[in-house]
């Protein structure tokens, strides 16, 4: 499967009908899942940004999240299972999960962007309300313009919010995590999990999450 670069530019958010259909058609029906392990170790270099990551650095199960801000069954799973997820097994040191970007286009590609350009410390909170609202800003006929009313509110200026999505440096940061997680970890949909290097394709519910860190504990 192809991995071209997202790149972002303003045209593609104004006024362009039909990237919010695109956005659904790559990201709502996750490929079957195969039974892949990776080696934890290259899983778990660093990249050129900074790890998004939530838990004890020392608990027995890493769970690494591959997600598309624009990908439906990404934000279903961090409505219903995520948060049993959280309370279950990150709050009480069991599993260290690691969140990493895999934007499907350029509007998921944006909004991470402006979840990494929030003040230090609410990458997650921003990511939860984007995907808790996906709807309001991911699937319009002005996409440029929900995700600047969104950015609004949690802080943004017009100016903050045009310097973020120019940054350069920072796309390619995202774009070289997505390239790598496809090129090596066989990623080639979202969202993508793996259970101490175990691949799992697709959105997981709370018995198939407690079944696969189950047999890890």
């Amino acid at each position: 499967m192809g991995n071209p670069h997202v790149t972002l530019d303003r045209r593609q958010f104004v006024t362009r009908t039909g990237i919010g259909a695109l956005a659904i058609g790559l990201g709502a029906f996750p490929l079957s899942a195969l039974a892949e392990t990776v080696d934890m170790a290259e899983l778990m270099k660093p990249g050129a940004l900074p790890e998004n990551a939530l838990g004890a650095e020392d608990a027995p199960v890493t769970v690494v999240e591959y997600a598309s801000m624009t990908c439906g069954h990404c934000a279903n799973f961090h409505k219903d299972a995520f948060p049993h997820l959280k309370k279950e097994y990150i709050d009480t040191g069991k599993v260290r999960y690691v969140f990493r970007e895999f934007p499907l286009d350029p509007v998921a590609a944006a909004a991470f962007m402006l979840a990494r350009c929030a003040p230090e410390g609410k990458y997650f909170d921003v990511v939860d309300l984007l995907f808790e609202d996906q709807r309001a800003w991911a699937f319009t006929d002005n996409p440029y313009n929900s995700l600047l009313n969104f950015a609004k509110q949690i802080g943004f200026t017009q100016e903050s919010f045009d310097a973020c999505l120019k940054d350069q440096t920072l796309l390619d940061g995202i774009n070289g995590i997505k390239d790598r997680a496809a090129q090596e970890f066989g990623v080639s949909s979202t969202p993508t999990f793996f259970f101490n290097g175990k691949k799992e394709s697709g959105a997981q519910s709370i018995e198939q999450l407690d079944t696969a860190i189950g047999k890890l504990l």
